[in-house]
């Protein structure tokens, strides 16, 4: 679902540790960030909940025609304007999908097929319905001059299978394939293969960081793959178990994500210059406070005018505002911001789930 809150991004810079103790927005620093009461004065988690409002501020270091960049107020608690305020610790380790096969029932005449339909931003558009290949055990495979009535070794069929896949150059590409286990206890494992970086153009008004992550389903079933049905017919007749013992994940709070934002929001960058023109000499006032390799964690606070009342003499359409503050995660500055923020706004929640 789309957000069209009028948002603001703040970075706090790698080299700060605490949050400024004297003076006021005038005399922060470029790239300083600060929490600051209604009477301009520092915010604490002493004093942060019985202020009127709050505000975060941040030095910019092109100063002309402007001061330090500021939210708007924020006043937490019942009577206040946030309506939602949650964090999203960084992580900058994605996880990559692991499936597990066991638990095979196949009698020596009878032929199985193993298919894998992979997606992801990119896959999916390349493939209609994603990357989909199959490889399949021929009868004269699994036979072996043994009893027509007795199921053969799960083992067997593994090592059999593990044959196939590894002449799929393609599979390969994106999935790495094991055996644990032996005999009955045998399992094939399929584990997605971290995607590639993508190349990063050296133009600042471009969009290149991707959020992409690789998932797959995964089927054994009786018979060679037929196109009859690609929705269906490899959900029939399993002969397998499939269990999935870890979800691909994306990556959160990287440098990369959060310079990306930067460039997303950049109009709150410099008060008086609205667009990012990438042309040389046109916008000299972007500001980036992202280190590269560091991992941050983001607070993301929604909330509404807090003084809309007195707009009520008109016609009056309430816009949201949201504030995101990056922080360097697990630092001495995340943990005293956050003792501010949670004194202003009540305790945080983390929004770290992944759907699958």
């Amino acid at each position: 679902m789309a957000d069209f809150s009028l948002t603001t991004l703040f970075v706090a810079p790698v080299g700060q540790t605490v949050l400024p103790s004297t003076g006021s927005t005038e005399v922060l620093t470029a790239g300083q960030l600060g929490i600051f009461r209604n009477d301009y004065s520092l915010a604490t988690a002493g004093n942060a909940a019985a202020a009127p409002y709050i505000y975060v501020a941040q030095g910019r270091e092109n100063t002309y025609l402007q001061g330090s960049k500021r939210s708007d107020k924020i006043k937490g608690g019942t009577g206040g304007n946030v309506f939602e305020w949650y964090k999203v610790d960084g992580n900058p380790i994605a996880n990559v999908q692991i499936v597990e096969v066991d638990a095979f029932t196949v009698k020596p005449q009878e032929s199985i097929s193993l298919t894998i339909r992979a997606h992801s931003s990119y896959i999916n558009t390349l493939y209609f319905n994603g990357l989909t290949r199959s490889v399949t055990l021929p009868e004269s495979c699994l036979t072996c001059g043994a009893d027509p009535c007795t199921e053969i070794d799960p083992e067997v069929i593994v090592d059999a299978l593990l044959v196939e896949l590894a002449l799929d150059g393609i599979l390969n590409e994106y999935f790495t394939f094991a055996k644990t286990g032996t005999g009955a206890t045998a399992k094939l494992v399929i584990t997605g293969k971290a995607l590639t970086t993508y190349g990063q153009p050296c133009d600042v008004s471009a969009n290149p960081h991707e959020y992409d992550r690789m998932w797959f389903d995964t089927f054994v079933y009786k018979g060679a793959d037929t196109t009859a049905d690609f929705i269906v017919s490899d959900s029939c007749e399993s002969v397998g178990t499939v269990a999935q013992t870890q979800a691909a994940t994306f990556a959160s709070g990287t440098s990369e994500e959060i310079a990306q934002l930067e460039k997303n929001y950049h109009s709150y960058q410099a008060g008086y210059l609205k667009h990012l023109y990438r042309m040389v000499g046109y916008n000299q006032n972007f500001e980036s406070q992202v280190t590269a390799g560091t991992s941050y964690s983001t607070y993301y606070i929604k909330f509404r005018d807090l003084d809309h009342a007195a707009q009520n003499w008109t016609d009056y359409v309430s816009m949201d505002s949201m504030v995101i503050i990056a922080v360097e995660a697990g630092s001495a500055f995340e943990t005293a911001l956050e003792a501010v923020l949670v004194a202003a706004l009540g305790a945080v929640t983390a929004d770290n789930t992944i759907t699958t």
